[in-house]
């Protein structure tokens, strides 16, 4: 897995920036929801929701990215990211399937694959720490 080692770095920064994307949502909380899941929610509450959700996200792109470039605090941040998109897919199969036809379906597919990206690259790097 020595290319996923190389590369870890281009791929927290494509992952991150694409992650950043999520910022939308805190700017146009129903443009996001209307796009991501092709629905709408109404009220203050939805407002507020949708907003901290879309910052929330946002700052675990702004993360992988800074991790990108400081190698001391990838574990962390990878652990952390990878979490966070686990919950979102695992929320979206277990009660949202009907939303898969929507950008939550692209998303569930990028967020699975970059997943197992950080999982293997945070297995290596724990084989290769224990080998030393």
């Amino acid at each position: 897995m020595t290319w996923l080692a190389a590369g870890i770095k281009w791929i927290m920064l494509v992952s991150g920036v694409l992650t950043c994307t999520m910022f939308h949502a805190a700017i146009s909380p129903q443009a996001a929801l209307g796009s991501m899941f092709g629905e709408a929610l109404d009220g203050a509450v939805a407002e507020i929701v949708v907003r901290s959700w879309g910052t929330l996200i946002g700052l675990v792109g702004l993360m992988l990215i800074y991790g990108a470039f400081r190698p001391p605090v990838r574990s962390l941040v990878l652990t952390v990211a990878g979490a966070s998109k686990l919950v979102f897919i695992g929320l979206v199969l277990a009660h949202g399937r009907q939303y898969l036809g929507h950008q939550a379906g692209v998303a569930v597919v990028v967020d699975g694959v970059v997943v197992l990206l950080f999982a293997a690259h945070l297995l290596g790097a724990r084989k290769h720490a224990g080998a030393s």
